[in-house]
């Protein structure tokens, strides 16, 4: 597997999967009128990948300014993903980052966060 590129548009994220620098970015904003449709094969292609991930590293950065509650259902699954394949050994990192003064999606990124035990979290601020 190579990589899912997907530019932004007015109701999807950037959409970067970099499978061979095992680097994951979702940018934007993420309000899709069909989530399945979106999210279907990029998220299979990672689910497949990741399970196929004996050791290693990975990175996935959330850069995220507003997302439905389908979005967020996939972002939850995104987390169960990652926190499983880090419990196999692979070290992951989930980058979530936002913009300072955006409250919001600050303690979203804190509650996702406590769910992880054996990835690696960071929540930091955008420069912007």
């Amino acid at each position: 597997m190579d990589t899912i590129r997907l530019e932004a548009t007015e109701r999807t994220p950037e959409l970067d999967f970099d499978f061979q620098a095992n680097t994951f970015t979702l940018r934007g904003e993420s309000y899709p009128e069909d989530v399945t449709d979106f999210f279907g094969e990029p998220i299979g292609r990672l689910e497949a990948h990741l399970g196929a991930l004996e050791r290693g590293a990975l990175t996935f950065n959330f850069e995220l300014i507003y997302f439905n509650s389908s979005s967020a259902k996939v972002i939850m699954r995104l987390f169960e993903l990652l926190e499983e394949t880090a419990q196999r050994g692979v070290a992951v990192t989930v980058n979530w980052s936002f913009d300072a003064d955006d409250d919001n999606m600050e303690e979203l990124g804190e509650e996702f966060g406590e769910d992880l035990e054996a990835a690696a979290f960071n929540l930091q601020t955008l420069d912007r």
